[in-house]
């Protein structure tokens, strides 16, 4: 697996679950600094946005993830990035929430997590970049 660099980006995270019939929550949609992902099935409407952007009503909520995005584009033909990736994470103990976009992967960890999670990226011999927060779990780690 090639050296990867993975940029922390700033901020929380909600995943939402909706009715499979629900609307896509008004502006959504429009948010143009940030990841948002709106998957539906027939079984339901899965959102993921930043925690602040979160106003839908008769949703299920799970709060608190934190965002990483691998440095793209990556090509098609690459194989086993999101596996190595997720196996590293597992290996820590670190639960991942993951979205592939048509550039790029993105891996979604609790914030609880995202010092362990930087960290075992970092012994796998990958780059992590972290933004500059007033955060206690990503100190020492810029």
């Amino acid at each position: 697996m090639k050296r990867l660099i993975v940029d922390v980006r700033p901020g929380e995270y909600t995943v939402m679950r909706l009715a499979p019939d629900a609307a896509v929550p008004s502006g959504l949609l429009d948010l143009t600094d940030c990841l948002v992902s709106v998957t539906r099935t027939p079984d339901e409407l899965s959102i993921i946005c930043p925690a602040e952007a979160a106003v839908a009503q008769d949703a299920a909520f799970e709060l608190g993830w934190r965002l990483l995005t691998v440095r793209g584009p990556l090509e098609f033909t690459l194989t086993g990035i999101m596996a190595a990736l997720a196996g590293e994470l597992a290996a820590a103990g670190v639960t991942l929430f993951a979205v592939s976009t048509y550039d790029t992967d993105h891996l979604l960890v609790k914030q609880a997590d995202l010092g362990r999670a930087v960290l075992a990226l970092r012994a796998a011999g990958h780059e992590t970049v972290v933004p500059q927060e007033p955060n206690t779990s990503l100190r020492g780690l810029k």
